[in-house]
């Protein structure tokens, strides 16, 4: 008998500059845009925020002159989008910040992950790197008539519902 894999799976290096940082989080809009949750749907609206951290956080703190960054977006089951963005510096690992004053002009990135995720957290990346993971719980799908048959048999996901 064959099983069905319901993982989606999307990795992509990209440099570390900040055009790399900006281009990783049109590729996580663009890929989600791919799995069924379109750009301005509130998955992608938070999923592209958090990439965009975390992305400039490897380019900023996590840059070795000659190597780059990867960005890989997993979706397992259909209920978790994890967010991984691996940098060659395992030497710097982030720490949330709890506050800010209103004068600080950095170190609110994380608490926007920590706002916007389920968890998130970093673990070592052999052989000298880190990776900094993000998940994301996903709504379940509200099956609704215009869900055609091809999805329900291919166990694609529909696109959640746009606000009005």
């Amino acid at each position: 008998m064959k099983s069905e894999i319901s993982t989606r799976h999307f990795s992509q290096l990209l440099s570390a500059t900040p055009r790399g940082a900006r281009l990783a989080r049109l590729l996580a809009v663009q890929q989600l845009g791919e799995w069924g949750w379109p750009h301005g749907c509130a998955v992608s609206e938070s999923a592209g925020l958090v990439v965009a951290e975390l992305a400039a956080n490897a380019v900023a703190h996590g840059r070795v002159k000659g190597r780059g960054f990867r960005l890989t977006l997993t979706v397992e089951a259909s209920d978790t989008l994890r967010i991984e963005v691996a940098d060659p510096r395992g030497d710097r690992r982030p720490l949330a910040r709890r506050t800010a004053s209103p004068t600080d002009e950095t170190g609110r990135g994380l608490l926007l992950v920590d706002a916007l995720t389920a968890r998130w957290g970093s673990e070592p990346w052999p052989p000298s790197g880190k990776v900094v993971w993000a998940e994301i719980g996903l709504p379940r799908p509200v099956l609704t008539a215009s869900v055609s048959a091809t999805q329900l048999s291919t166990g694609a996901v529909p696109a959640p519902e746009a606000a009005s």
